[in-house]
């Protein structure tokens, strides 16, 4: 993460919730791996779940997504502007 500044994964990560939303919070992590090419590693699908939950608390803290009533996951309209998301 770097100081404010969102990351490529969190870029990507933004994107899925754009594209799904409402997403989910254990949806995120599904999403994240089907996205992504698979490892070799036997633990990489574990590993990227775990990523994911980092991934969001840490947009939901920048003002990027928010936490529905329901424990899904919405982009706000700062985090659509900044992947050029049409979303909700």
């Amino acid at each position: 993460m770097s100081d404010g500044y969102p990351t490529a994964a969190q870029k990507e990560t933004l994107r899925l919730i754009c594209d799904h939303e409402p997403m989910p919070a254990h949806r995120l992590a599904d999403e994240l791996v089907a996205a992504r090419r698979p490892g070799t590693d036997p633990g990489y699908a574990r590993a990227i779940a775990r990523m994911a939950g980092t991934l969001a608390w840490r947009l939901q803290a920048q003002g990027f997504i928010i936490e529905t009533r329901t424990g899904d996951w919405r982009t706000t309209s700062d985090g659509r502007a900044l992947i050029s998301c049409a979303g909700a």
